[in-house]
Order: C-alpha cells, then structure tokens, then sequence
C-alpha cells in the first residue's frame, strides 16, 4: 500500500524473519484463479454522473426525521440543536487525532474532559472516561472490568431479561475466551426476575457483577432502592445501564449506590444511522479507577501555574504494553464524546429535563390513546419512560408492513428477539412526536388490522 513506508530492505527483513522468498509465496495458499480476479465492474462514468447515481442510491434509504416514526428499541429520533453539528464538523475538531502531545491538543482534551465533567453530573458517579464505541460495548466492557476488578476470581456475570438483547450477544462474545458464564439473560422478562431487586438472589460468591437497564428494554422503570447493597453483600459489584435523557427527570443510578454505569450517548447530539457511529458512556467509582478501560482526560497546571489538560489515564494498547492494557477505543471515538459534550452544553440542566417530560408526557398519553383500540393492549402496569410494548391483534411485523406503507413507522417488532412476541410492538414516543403524529399512529393501526 502506497501510504505505508516500507522499502526493499523492511519487506526484506520481514519476509526472512517469516521465512519466504517472496510476497508471491506469502499468498501461495490462495489458489492461482483467485489472486487477481477480474471485476464485473460497470463502464466509467464521469463526476456528474456519479453524484447522480449516488442520490439515486441514498434516495431508497429510510430517513426518520421527514416521516413519522415510533421506533426506539436502542436509538432514538430526537431533536439535536443546529449549534451541535454545526461546531463538531469544524476541521479542528473532524480531523483531530489522538492528543499525544498534549500543548498541540488542547481542544480536544479540554472538550473531553468537559463531557466527562457533564457526563459524571448526570450520571451521580466519580469517573467517566473518554467513551466507547456504543452501549453494547460499553456494557461488555464493564463485565470484563468487573471480572477484573475479582482479580478474574468471580466470572459469573447476572444480567436483567430487561437488558437489551444485542447488548447481551455483544457481552458473550467479549466473554467467550474467558470462561464466563451469563446467568439470567433466559429468564421470563415479565416474571419475577424482570424486577431488579429479585435478582439480586442470581448473585453468588462467583459473581463477579449484576447488570440491569434503568429504564429496561421495554421501558420500564422499576425501582433500584437497596440493589446495590444486596449485590455488594455478597461482594459483587452493581453495573446500571442508563437512558441519558432519562436522567434528566429520575435519580441517577450514582444515587442508588452502582459502581458502574455504562450507556448509549446517541441520544445526546447523535442523529439515527444504521450502525453509527453512536457514543458508548461508561462510568464508576473513584475506587476502581485503575481497572477502567479507554481513557481519561484530566485538568492540570504547568510549572508557571497556568492551566492545562493531560490525558491522565491511557489504558490501551497504543499507549503502554499490549498485556497491560484494558481496551483499544479508537482515536475518533472523542468526536462523538464531543456531540455529547455539545448538546449537554446546549440543552443544560433545564433543557434536558424539558426533554425527559415530553418524552414521558407523550408516550403516557399515546399508551392511553392506543389502549382504546380493539384488538390493541399497552402493556403499561409498571412505571416506564418513553416506550411501551403494544400487543397487537395480529402479527407485529405485518402491522409494521402495512403501517409503512402509509408512510409511519409504528414502533420495533419484539419477535425479532422474542419468539414468544410476534405479536407485540414495542412502541417509542419522543419530544419528536407530536400529538398529531400520535393520533395518525392510532389512526393507522386501527386501519392495518381490519
């Protein structure tokens, strides 16, 4: 590759210590027919023609912001002041690198360490790293600090049937090498263990953490009141997976005593993509700073007393030994960290609450207004925020079908994880969602299924 400055003698020196004669024999594995295929590519085409054909491309993408759209299940459509994007694509900040040297990267630690700062406020914990890719690897890697934390002693992890599925799947295979079990996951999601306090009996001398979702999966919000010491009396830690605009109306998982809190930050500045980039939020106690993975931007002074920002903490690989590190986030994961930081500057403390009750409000009175559909039943006996699971009178993605072809997206189909589901939707109202777009969703169902 032409960016990789190798010469003659380096390809040399490499293909001796390998102990082949040549590039060509490197690939003698790969059968002669297939080293050099020919591509079926089409005939060039010029600059104007290829913009044309990539808009015909972008144009059979959904889009959430121009339709009508109920669907959560991890990310959300939510509104994102024009002040977000418009400073995160300024080229200091989109073609920022990692900031090893610190007097030439001011920017970008001081942005970090404001997230950090915004972020530990929210969330009611002492230490917030730089982030991670996403929700899901956030949650892996705090089981994997968990267990480290036992000194790989404890490798049971208890999880809430309220976690996000994919959530789960990404966690075992983060924990498939190290000879972890996953207990709790296969439980009944509406039975006695859906209530976080019951699963504190899952938790053994083995177990290294219990981690619940606050609100879960099907937005629900049950009560974490004396979680935390149940799971520390049998020396586990507690791990909380949080929703970040639902902290700006509930306690925060801090309050209730967990060690770590770990979420998604998509909602804070990130608009809907298949596949991201989102942010991964990952918090904990002063006390296991130590065994945190990624990194830690901090605020210093110099010998002449004038302020500055260090990376404090460097925990992976391209900072010291490989055997030593706890994570390889990558250098542009500080970009979303900087959406976050963006929008919690924008929004404040009022503004974020302002949110959360709309949020509510609305999804409270969209439950209400669906329950009075025949055929139709929210589930919504227990306390939640902003989803609800919706039972259908038919199946859920033929309700989804339909409904789309009318131009709405009427929430996420739960058999897609849930065999036992197909029939349920799991419904998401936002401050995006205005009573008109409610009253549209109920007038649609109640057209799809007749």
């Amino acid at each position: 590759m032409a960016y990789i400055g190798n010469t003659d003698a380096d390809r040399r020196k490499m293909l001796d210590r390998i102990g082949v004669e040549s590039v060509e024999e490197l690939f003698r594995d790969v059968p002669e027919h297939a080293r050099y295929p020919k591509l079926q590519l089409p005939a060039e085409l010029s600059e104007v023609e290829i913009l044309e054909e990539l808009r015909g491309l972008a144009g059979k993408n959904g889009c959430a912001t121009p339709s009508t759209s109920f669907l959560g299940a991890g990310v959300y459509n939510r509104f994102i002041p024009s002040v977000v994007p418009y400073l995160a694509s300024r080229g200091e900040f989109v073609t920022a690198y990692t900031p090893y040297q610190p007097e030439a990267s001011q920017g970008t630690l001081q942005s970090l360490f404001e997230y950090q700062t915004m972020v530990a406020d929210l969330t009611g914990m002492d230490i917030v790293n730089a982030s991670h890719y996403d929700g899901a690897t956030s949650v892996a890697e705090a089981a994997l600090m968990s267990i480290r934390v036992s000194r790989s002693k404890r490798r049971r992890v208890v999880t809430s049937p309220g976690l996000h599925p994919e959530y789960v799947q990404t966690m075992e295979t983060y924990l498939q090498a190290m000879d972890a079990e996953v207990v709790g996951k296969d439980e009944d999601a509406d039975g006695a263990y859906a209530e976080p306090t019951k699963l504190a009996e899952l938790v053994d001398e083995n177990t290294a953490c219990l981690i619940v979702q606050y609100p879960d999966f099907f937005g629900r919000l049950y009560s974490l009141e004396g979680l935390a010491d149940a799971v520390h009396a049998k020396g586990a830690l507690l791990v909380v997976h949080i929703d970040p605009i639902a902290l700006g109306l509930f306690r925060s998982p801090g309050s209730y005593g967990a060690d770590i809190v770990t979420g998604e930050g998509q909602p804070l500045g990130m608009p809907v993509s298949y596949g991201g980039p989102y942010l991964g939020i990952f918090a904990c106690r002063r006390d296991y700073v130590r065994s945190l993975p990624g990194r830690l931007a901090g605020r210093t002074v110099d010998t002449e007393g004038r302020e500055g920002f260090v990376l404090t903490l460097n925990t992976r690989e391209q900072h010291i030994r490989r055997e030593k590190a706890t994570s390889n986030i990558c250098t542009n994961q500080g970009l979303m960290a900087l959406h976050a930081a963006l929008y919690l500057a924008a929004m404040g403390a009022r503004g974020l609450k302002t949110v959360a009750e709309l949020s509510y409000h609305r999804s409270h009175y969209a439950a209400q207004r669906l329950n009075k559909l025949d055929g139709f039943n929210a589930r919504t006996k227990v306390p939640y925020f902003g989803e609800f699971v919706l039972e259908c009178p038919i199946e859920a993605k033929e309700v989804i079908r339909r409904s789309c072809e009318k131009g709405i997206v009427p929430g996420f189909d739960l058999g897609r994880y849930y065999p036992d589901r197909k029939n349920q939707l799991l419904v998401c109202v936002t401050e995006m969602n205005s009573r008109e777009q409610i009253e549209k969703l109920s007038k649609t169902l109640e057209e799809v299924v007749q």
